[in-house]
């Protein structure tokens, strides 16, 4: 296996402090002490032209005066001095630097500029940068800890972050937890060199590395992290903690996709799609890498619930219902095995409640343990209650028991290759206060916890993660056609010096990728036009709706009139339409409106649930696709969810099943469900459009009628990306 080109820097022999010093409150001091104090096996080679020696090393005037090699070096120097050192740095050899110093980019437009001599530099010699703006890296594994953190336990658990008080908190919790260690960290800073997925891309291969979280604030190319988190959640589990959830997002006058499309709702959508686990809530972040590292992923959502008191079996019914999972069904011989070690008021139905029958022997909990665990219907255990607490709650005489039963569970856990989780009241997160039963387990690889809604959290993450890992990746079509039809649509707008595809260009464009547009559609310039499209489609009732390249939103300008069945009725929209689209544009943009002509169609069907189903160029993972509930409330009521394209057929399922609305999908009061095949298909032909067509910026279909059978789309609208942006996007 290739070796990744960051190994050397997360790995290195030799480490160089640029800027150290003797003053202890100063980086390049406490770094040193760091690296000393916890045995970094490698050389280090304090820089400090005024100083012959600092904590017992040989101090260098220059990098050029070090004898030997230097595989990191770490740069206390302000800002303006990074240019030149990381020149001197190039000339060393130095395979990567990590540069504390702010002051950059995100200081202004002079701090850029600065920014961008610095990585001309480093490009030019070949050396990667960390930061800057950063709170530094370390790497337990191999004593190089330039961070400064103290009392770092060795473990699986690697942490990118872009908040060094947020690394401060999770290495915190680790100390506290006591038994979850941490392998990696990186305090990301600008990415004005090294990129958030490249990280991703170097854990994917570190063998110390078992699970990632990554904390991300926003990122510099956020569809190469998308894709390179594809390829690691196939391996390794990421849990990510996304800031910004209340943030309004982008606004956009042009469509209501781009006004729906917040940032923190399509990086959820994304973000999932790709296989990350969405850590909500802060203190649930380290709890569910800690699951995920630990144990195997979920083959479904089926949990068996083993508990020695009703309220807490009660509670844990209810919260994994809740979060989408399943009491799994025990089979008869299961329930029967159980009945025969349990006292008869027992309830050996999952969840089984063990009623009294673990008092006296806690050994009982092993016991159904395996009978659970043996059932094939069974994909996961929780355990929940007193269980590790037996010695403290009844008598001390039972602890001996409890870890003896700690050990049968833990080698069952192996034995079967299940998912065993314990929730105990005696189950405190430090380590110190945690009886022995309860440390025994933990160290033998089961997790332990104080909260039955966390233990819940943490089975659904790996329900989550096992159903992303045997989700199918989306197969590019390297020899997808782009439309004859559609390319002479873009080349009659670019002529014309527009943007905006008028419908019927949206509805040609839109059929030419396979999509059943239901009914047909008539542009009439006339209103003898109009009336003779009136009876070419079968004297109907038909909608007339403007089609203009300056009238976006047809309503607002009273741009559509419906259920017109009668000549007179037909000829009387046309002009309303008309002077109406004419006095919005004169108020709105100070002029008259180019208005190609009116579309005739047929009347839709009556029923049908309204949705709303568009694409949006996001700036930093590209385009995605949004479903979700439509109509005139779907800018309030917001019930949307996003997915980067191209998208899979799973992936517009799962979209289907996951906005609020979901079971108005289903049929409500004897309605029947709509016909989802026909929405995944039409999502499908979508994302292949829009796929072939990077100079597609928006597509809005709102409302699309979602029938028992077909669907029918009432509404087409396509906006192009300026040749700049197109051009730009090639690069």
């Amino acid at each position: 296996m290739k070796m990744n080109a960051l190994h050397p820097i997360f790995y290195p022999d030799s480490i160089a402090v640029i800027g150290a010093s003797k003053d202890q409150t100063k980086r390049g001091f406490r770094s040193i002490q760091k690296l000393v104090e916890d045995g970094f096996k490698g050389a280090i080679y304090p820089v400090n032209p005024k100083e012959a020696s600092i904590l017992g090393r040989v101090a260098y005037p220059s990098l050029a005066q070090i004898p030997g090699k230097v595989d990191l070096a770490l740069i206390c120097t302000p800002a303006k001095t990074l240019p030149d050192v990381i020149a001197q740095c190039g000339a060393k050899g130095v395979k990567g630097v990590v540069v504390l110093a702010g002051g950059f980019a995100e200081a202004g437009e002079e701090g850029r500029a600065l920014q961008d001599r610095m990585v001309a530099e480093a490009k030019k010699h070949g050396v990667r940068i960390i930061g800057p703006n950063t709170s530094g890296i370390f790497n337990t594994h191999a004593l190089a800890n330039i961070v400064g953190f103290s009392h770092l336990k060795p473990g699986g658990i690697a942490l990118l972050s872009q908040s060094g008080n947020m690394a401060l908190s999770l290495v915190t919790e680790a100390q506290a937890n006591g038994y979850v260690g941490l392998s990696t960290y990186v305090g990301i800073g600008n990415e004005s060199d090294i990129r958030f997925h490249e990280y991703l891309e170097y854990l994917r291969g570190d063998k110390n590395t078992k699970a990632v979280i990554a904390y991300i604030e926003g990122m510099k190319d956020g569809r190469a992290f998308v894709d390179t988190l594809q390829r690691v959640t196939r391996e390794k589990p990421v849990v990510i903690y996304k800031s910004g959830r209340t943030s309004a997002g982008r606004s956009s006058a042009q469509s209501h996709t781009g006004a729906l499309a917040g940032d923190y709702a399509v990086s959820e959508g994304v973000l999932k799609q790709a296989g990350a686990i969405l850590a909500r809530k802060s203190d649930e972040i380290l709890s569910l890498a800690e699951a995920l590292s630990l144990l195997e992923p979920m083959v479904s959502r089926r949990v068996a619930v083993l508990a020695d008191g009703g309220g807490h079996a009660t509670i844990a019914a209810d919260t994994l219902s809740e979060r989408g999972l399943q009491i799994a069904p025990l089979s008869d011989s299961t329930k029967q095995a159980l009945a025969a070690i349990l006292p008869p008021s027992a309830a050996v139905a999952n969840p089984v409640d063990v009623a009294g029958g673990t008092d006296s022997n806690p050994a009982v909990f092993a016991d159904c343990a395996r009978i659970l665990l043996a059932d094939p219907g069974v994909d996961a255990l929780l355990i929940t209650g007193l269980f590790g607490g037996y010695g403290v709650r009844f008598s001390q005489t039972l602890t001996e028991v409890e870890i003896e039963t700690s050990e049968r569970i833990a080698t069952l856990h192996q034995e079967f290759g299940k998912p065993v989780l314990v929730h105990s009241l005696y189950g405190s997160l430090y380590a110190d206060l945690r009886p022995k039963p309860l440390a025994l387990i933990r160290e033998r690889g089961i997790p332990v916890y104080d909260s039955l809604e966390l233990a819940v959290r943490c089975l659904e993450a790996l329900a989550d993660f096992g159903e992303a890992r045997r989700r199918p990746l989306p197969a590019i079509d390297t020899r997808r056609l782009r439309s004859k039809q559609f390319e002479s649509v873009i080349a009659k707008c670019r002529h014309e010096g527009r943007t905006v595809v008028l419908e019927h260009e949206a509805r040609e464009a839109l059929e030419s990728a396979g999509v059943d547009m239901l009914a047909p559609a008539l542009v009439a310039g006339t209103p003898d036009e109009a009336v003779r499209a009136f009876h070419t489609l079968g004297g109907v009732p038909v909608a007339i709706k403007v089609v203009s390249r300056d009238i976006i939103h047809k309503t607002d300008a009273g741009g559509v009139k419906l259920g017109l069945a009668d000549e007179a009725g037909v000829r009387k929209a046309f002009a309303e339409i008309v002077e109406g689209g004419t006095r919005y544009t004169r108020t709105h943009e100070g002029r008259d409106p180019d208005i190609t002509g009116l579309l005739v169609t047929p009347m839709a069907p009556k029923g049908g649930i309204e949705i709303i189903i568009g694409v949006v160029r996001d700036p930093s993972y590209g385009p995605v696709l949004m479903f979700g509930l439509g109509g005139v409330l779907v800018e309030v009521l917001k019930d949307v969810v996003f997915r980067s394209l191209p998208l899979t057929e799973a992936d517009a399922r799962s979209m289907l099943g996951e906005i609020r609305a979901a079971q108005i999908l289903e049929g409500v009061r004897g309605a029947k469900p709509t016909d989802k095949d026909a929405l995944v298909k039409l999502m499908l032909g979508i994302s292949q459009l829009c796929t072939a067509f990077p100079e597609i910026a928006e597509l809005d279909l709102n409302p699309v009628l979602a029938y028992p059978q077909g669907v029918g789309i009432l509404d087409a609208r396509i906006l192009l990306e300026d040749e700049a942006s197109v051009a730009a996007l090639a690069h």
